[in-house]
């Protein structure tokens, strides 16, 4: 039982992390790494993945 709910956690991060990704226009692996050091607050991932995507076209 416990490998399913790991299985469902992580299927509901991968889409939590599509979804970041094509809101804000980071990659898949930074909005990975986002959820990875912030959980899955999506205010914070959002304001964090803003931030990445300014800071990317900057330096671009």
């Amino acid at each position: 039982m416990g490998d399913e709910g790991d299985g469902a956690r992580m299927s509901e991060r991968d889409r939590l992390a599509s979804q970041l990704a094509t809101e804000t226009g980071i990659t898949m692996d930074q909005a990975r790494g986002l959820i990875g050091m912030l959980g899955t607050d999506r205010n914070s991932l959002l304001r964090e993945a803003r931030i990445i995507f300014r800071q990317g076209h900057r330096q671009g």
